[in-house]
């Protein structure tokens, strides 16, 4: 099967040029336009309170201040830390510093502590000890008669500056307490629910009056409502019975609830052992929030909101903020784009992934190679074209050229005939990707059983003429199809009379190194590439390249149009006639959407969406043309689940329809800000069920917003259970290619 290897897009275009006819012209009247507007666009910022103290980063409890200042419990005692700073001050030291359980902010802006040898009250800069309840004491209640504090011994309520002992019967193990607002109390404990007030106590622990007696957390939703969390998951209650359940089959990660709470907005908020879940009132949509891209520890204690509506969330392991600003989409391409060109371009202009030398650590950040770097800066050539065609800006043109430059010269570097190379470095890097190799007898036994197709690679690595690069070889075909759409869209979106000329030039070198090699791509040793082939005697007639035979043939037929239609070359329309009359190529990529599902991978949906702009705007026999939208049709019927604005962009573009414009836009919004590729671990959420769907050879779980798998690439399977590899920061083109797309579609409409 072919390999995995990066993401794109498809697209119509606008030809430019006096003597070229216009292929596709961005959509005059859409059925459907996203007029850009503000958007919540959420972020996470963590918090280390000690790194040389793991009690310090224990967090219990937590509450901001009406000034931003944040307060927590931990294990090693009270910590606070002011707006906008990253460093946390010890509340209670000396002899007194210790365990503590729970912080609450009374109206005045009090903070009240909850320790192991009492309460606190933190008053006018001032830290004071309080007589009178008998330590521990795990719980601060605040309520309008008065504030309470709960322990093992017992619970007591301050109020008119002095304490006085509840005689509540309730069990001693009291983890969750929440004021009724009518001068009672709703105490959790780890044998059941118990309402108290001064008449009477009230303990709820049948299975008829919860999920589990084991509980951990609650807060009252929007209709008055009260959610009641602990082992099991949520029950809900109005003020006679149990009315509803939340657990893992309606959207929780994880089935032990530690916090609930509601959040500005009306959501509820369900803090896991495994992750939060929020919930809005009256929906089945559900949202998770998990993972280091989310969370310093997927263990969630407690959450509070500040001023702003951001979530200040208590872990096993430090403190998160999940922050919300305000942004259009206009404004994150700006963002994305910022980081793009900071931190994703090497010389002399490649567009890739880089490297983490701490893994998750943003600041440790160093250039790296890719397999793929040649196809993912074609990804980013076609990017700057459509942003080019769109705002006519003169630096989307110069970067685009400069990509194409590039591209050009990794058929240049190779002093070949038409072969080029994967990518190149610096010939002082002395650590690459796939160093050179040898093989023994004994390796090269075991590759081979594993594959008979295997091609055992030892010299991947060569050294330029000049002295100044190493280039690679064993060029996937991966590579020149993701060219081949990079060259499309630069050629009719971009290129004047003379980059035409050069486009032409240099893919018909590449198309006729093809040629006289019967279709397969040759390196250096003479021999094909290990996935450089599209000969008819490989695809047709030797079994072991039948997974191959549908896409590749599609592939070869895209590689002759392009070539005829930009060199006006009789022979390459020649060559592509003979393969659908005599070689049956047309109808060996009719069977790609129906082919055996071992030899599926995700990349191929978009390794097809790389061909289908060249087939459709370019074929001018009606009879062919009908065949290739059929296919196209084919494609995004099958494929429009994945919810991708790459896939229905390019469906928009060929057929001008606004299809799936709400999933698009949906994407574009959900995907996160952060970039690093943290370790994501859908398997172990219990709200999900894996599966070998839609691709038989990964585990996967149902499909869920971008902002709950792994950091986008094209080639990368976004219903992937368990992946992610956070010593590298992606480069954001996955996002920006379909954005600027739906632009010059005039399917997002920006002031």
């Amino acid at each position: 099967m072919k390999k995995l290897v990066p993401f794109l897009f498809f697209i119509p275009i606008l030809l430019f040029g006096q003597k070229q006819p216009t292929v596709v012209k961005p959509l005059s009247n859409p059925s459907s336009i996203y007029l850009d507007k503000p958007f919540v666009q959420e972020y996470h910022e963590g918090f280390s309170v000690d790194e040389n103290n793991d009690d310090a980063n224990n967090v219990r409890a937590i509450q901001p201040t009406l000034d931003g200042t944040i307060w927590i419990a931990t294990k090693n005692g009270v910590y606070h830390k002011k707006a906008n700073s990253r460093e946390w001050s010890i509340a209670i030291s000396g002899e007194n510093q210790g365990p503590a359980y729970d912080v609450e902010i009374d109206k005045d802006q009090n903070i009240w502590m909850a320790t192991w040898n009492g309460v606190y009250r933190y008053k006018l800069e001032a830290t004071e000890k309080m007589d009178g309840p008998k330590p521990p004491i795990a719980r601060i209640a605040m309520a309008k008669e008065g504030i309470y504090a709960l322990g093992p011994h017992g619970i007591w309520q301050y109020k008119d500056n002095k304490w006085s002992k509840k005689e509540y019967k309730t069990a001693r193990s009291i983890r969750t307490v929440l004021s009724d607002n009518k001068g009672g109390l709703w105490i959790g404990t780890d044998v059941g629910l118990y309402h108290c007030n001064d008449e009477r106590t009230i303990a709820y622990q049948k299975n008829e009056d919860l999920i589990s007696a084991y509980l951990r957390g609650m807060d009252f939703d929007e209709n008055g409502d009260l959610w009641i969390g602990g082992l099991g998951g949520v029950t809900i209650r109005n003020l006679e019975a149990k009315i509803g359940e939340k657990g893992p089959k309606d959207g929780m990660p994880n089935a032990n609830v530690n916090a609930v709470v509601k959040a500005p907005d009306g959501k509820m908020w369900v803090g896991t052992a495994y992750g939060i879940t929020r919930f809005v009132q009256g929906e089945k949509e559900y949202s998770v929030r998990l993972g280091r891209r989310w969370l310093v520890s997927d263990e969630v204690r407690d959450i509070a909101f500040d001023q702003q509506g951001n979530a200040w969330i208590a872990t096993a392991n430090g403190v998160s903020a999940i922050k919300n600003r305000q942004m259009t989409l206009a404004e994150k391409a700006d963002y994305f784009y910022d980081k793009l060109i900071r931190r994703h371009v090497r010389e002399p202009w490649i567009i890739a992934r880089s490297k983490l030398v701490v893994p998750g650590d943003t600041t440790s950040i160093e250039a790296d190679d890719d397999d793929n770097d040649g196809e993912f800066t074609s990804n980013y050539l076609a990017m700057e074209s459509f942003r080019y065609a769109t705002t006519k800006n003169t630096e989307a043109k110069e970067r685009a050229r400069k990509a194409f430059d590039f591209l050009h010269f990794l058929r240049e570097v190779t002093d070949g005939d038409g072969f080029f190379a994967r990518t190149i470095v610096p010939v002082s890097w002395d650590q690459v990707h796939d160093m050179n190799i040898t093989y023994n007898a004994r390796e090269l036994a075991e590759a081979i059983i594993e594959d008979p197709r295997q091609k055992p690679v030892e010299k991947r690595w060569h050294v330029s003429k000049d002295g100044k690069w190493k280039w690679k070889g064993d060029t996937s075909s991966d590579e020149i199809s993701g060219h081949l759409f990079g060259y499309y869209c630069y050629y009719n979106l971009v290129a004047d009379d003379k980059e035409k000329r050069r486009v032409a030039d240099h893919f018909s070198k590449i198309m006729d190194h093809l040629l006289r090699n019967d279709f397969n791509l040759v390196d250096v040793d003479g021999t094909h590439t290990r996935w450089g082939v599209w000969s008819p005697n490989r695809l047709n007639h030797d079994p072991d390249w039948a997974p191959e035979r549908a896409l590749n043939s599609l592939e070869l037929l895209a590689f002759l149009k392009f070539t005829h239609h930009i060199t006006k070359k009789k022979k390459y329309q020649k060559e592509y006639l003979r393969l659908i009359n005599e070689e049956g190529y047309l109808e060996n990529a009719k069977t790609l959407h129906n082919t055996n599902p071992a030899w599926e991978t995700y990349f191929d949906i978009f390794l097809s969406l790389y061909m289908y702009p060249t087939l459709i705007n370019y074929e001018d026999d009606p009879a062919l043309k009908k065949e290739y939208q059929e296919h196209l049709e084919q494609w995004f019927n099958k494929h429009k689940k994945a919810k991708s604005p790459m896939v229905n962009f390019t469906y928009n573009m060929l057929t001008g329809s606004a299809e799936e414009l709400d999933n698009s836009i949906g994407f574009l919004k959900d995907t996160p800000l952060d970039l690093v590729d943290w370790h994501i671990d859908n398997g172990k959420r219990e709200d999900l069920k894996v599966a070998r769907e839609p691709i038989l050879e990964d585990l996967q779980t149902a499909l869920r917003p971008p902002s709950e798998y792994r950091t986008m690439r094209w080639d990368r399977n976004p219903y992937v259970a368990v992946t992610g590899d956070p010593a590298q920061e992606k480069e954001p083109v996955f996002w920006l290619l379909p954005y600027w797309m739906g632009r010059y579609l005039n399917l997002i409409k920006a002031d």
